[in-house]
């Protein structure tokens, strides 16, 4: 009994601490953090459903070729011959089981001007490599498209080589250049509507878009969808942004050719992250960045992301922030660092409090205690419980109505594929998830810092100055999957035979053609 009195003493005295003016601070901060996320998500909701609007008006005048043009005009051929050329570059990486559909989605384009693709993979013992061929010979009389191989990175990511290597393949004519990652899921109409924005608007120096990721259940992939939510206002603009997304990106191609704005040789000259980089060029050199509302893709987790994929995808994340190319760039870094850190610790920080508070007052009831000074202070710690579950319910509601609003887009910009629903999200485990997501980023974040290194894909890259200097490779380094695909990363050389990737890719064509797992 004595032993229990002591351990309840501890309790009342950490709920009495958790009372004071200091600690009521952090817990009102907390609920400004769940309001203001709330806002920011309403906002984005807004920007989404104002298009959602535009098509089902469009439509019930009579286009029925809405989700692809606002103006029914804009199909005749005479309009649509006056396209200009566009290349798609796709870096690639291992091969999964979601990148079957996405690719086909991309070569499906209905585009109206001259289309081409450039599938970029490092080498032909990459599992993609003779995936993509598969594919491709299969539409080869019907889509312009083809297999470069880029060779090994020396000077910068994996990535940014193919990207670059497939920016020199590029047709004489292309006028735009659209970076995609092999994970995106695009729409009918998505090519069409980013090059009309550039048209439009020539001082556009990038278009982007967001994912909008299709959990598949396990906390890893709730993590993931929840680290996405917050930034994914800052892409819902509707127009001109600061942020930018390496998953989609339209450029000028002439800037490529030109090394405008240092495009290349900043990529090449030890860049680490695209996005990054590309954001930072342009804050440099004062050059838009736009988002048009119809920019958000679908994005399905592989169905066994484990925890420690999610881990590994959160510390290349905050990796990215140790990169920079000047010294403007690496003080906004720094400042984005403290700040999201602050932030992270400062939203858990609440719920801790809030879980002493809870005990507390049921120990309180338990035990029959009635003494004044701790009911008094518990009835102010669930007075603060309270207050933080209804800021809670506002911040979950507001993103409930936010990922509603962005599936029912998606749902109208793909009218052929399988329809998304909200059905298979989890709401319980997407508050967790909001917990571990945001206790962990500071974590992450600091061991980025004093590591300065990272292993991407079986590629562990070397960071001085923000710029990689040191890239190492090792098959002992190789991760049998990636972290959000679930992609084989293992060619001829790797763990699997030939039979289990033939087979691998025999399930995958036939989950491609079946309905998946967000249908209604």
């Amino acid at each position: 009994m004595s032993t229990l009195d002591s351990m309840d003493a501890i309790l009342f005295s950490l709920s009495r601490a958790f009372c004071s003016p200091f600690a009521v601070f952090l817990q009102i901060q907390g609920c400004v953090i769940c309001l203001l996320l709330a806002l920011g998500w309403l906002m984005a909701a807004y920007v989404r459903n104002r298009e959602v609007k535009r098509i089902k008006n469009s439509v019930k005048a009579g286009n029925s070729f809405a989700f692809l043009y606002q103006d029914i005009d804009e199909l005749e051929h005479s309009r649509q011959a006056k396209l200009p050329r566009v290349s798609v570059i796709m870096p690639l990486k291992g091969f999964g089981e979601h990148n079957l559909h996405n690719w086909r989605s991309q070569i499906t384009s209905l585009y109206g001007g001259p289309l081409e693709f450039l599938f970029v993979v490092e080498s032909t013992e990459d599992p993609a490599y003779h995936a993509v061929s598969r594919l491709l010979s299969m539409y080869q009389d019907h889509v312009e498209a083809k297999v470069v191989v880029a060779g090994l990175a020396t000077t910068c990511s994996q990535k940014i080589h193919n990207q670059l290597i497939g920016a020199e393949k590029i047709h004489k004519d292309t006028k735009y250049v659209l970076f995609l990652d092999d994970d995106v899921r695009l729409h009918p109409g998505t090519v069409g509507a980013l090059t009309a924005e550039m048209e439009k608007n020539p001082e556009i120096f990038i278009q982007t878009g967001y994912p909008l990721d299709l959990p598949s259940g396990t906390l890893g992939s709730y993590c993931i969808y929840e680290y996405h939510m917050p930034c994914s206002m800052g892409f819902a603009t509707g127009g001109r942004t600061f942020f930018l997304w390496g998953g989609c990106m339209m450029m000028h191609a002439d800037d490529f050719r030109q090394d405008r704005y240092g495009v290349v040789s900043g990529l090449r000259d030890g860049g680490y992250s695209d996005d990054m980089t590309l954001a930072s060029l342009a804050g440099a050199h004062k050059r838009l960045i736009t988002s048009p509302p119809v920019a958000v893709f679908p994005h399905p987790l592989a169905s066994d992301l484990s925890f420690g994929r999610y881990w590994n995808y959160l510390r290349k994340q905050t990796f990215v922030l140790e990169s920079y190319i000047s010294n403007v760039n690496w003080i906004m870094n720094k400042v984005l660092f403290a700040v999201h850190c602050y932030l992270s610790w400062g939203f858990v920080a609440p719920y801790v409090m809030a879980v002493i508070h809870i005990t507390s007052a049921l120990r309180i009831y338990i035990k029959g205690y009635h003494h004044l000074q701790e009911t008094t202070v518990a009835s102010g710690g669930m007075s603060l419980v309270i207050l933080l579950a209804i800021c809670t319910f506002i911040e979950l509601l507001s993103m409930w109505n936010l990922t509603r609003r962005e599936v029912t887009l998606c749902n109208l910009l793909s009218p052929e594929a399988p329809r998304l629903s909200l059905a298979p999200y989890n709401w319980g485990l997407i508050f967790i998830a909001m917990l571990v997501d945001n206790f962990l980023y500071p974590i992450s974040a600091f061991r980025s810092h004093f590591s300065q290194s990272i292993n991407w894909s079986g590629i562990r890259y070397h960071l001085r100055n923000g710029k990689v200097f040191k890239i190492e490779r090792r098959n002992d380094m190789v991760p049998a999957k990636t972290d959000l695909g679930g992609k084989h990363l293992y060619g001829k050389k790797g763990a699997p035979q030939k039979a289990s990737f033939l087979s691998s890719l025999g399930r995958n064509f036939a989950h491609w053609r079946q309905p998946k797992k967000f249908d209604v």
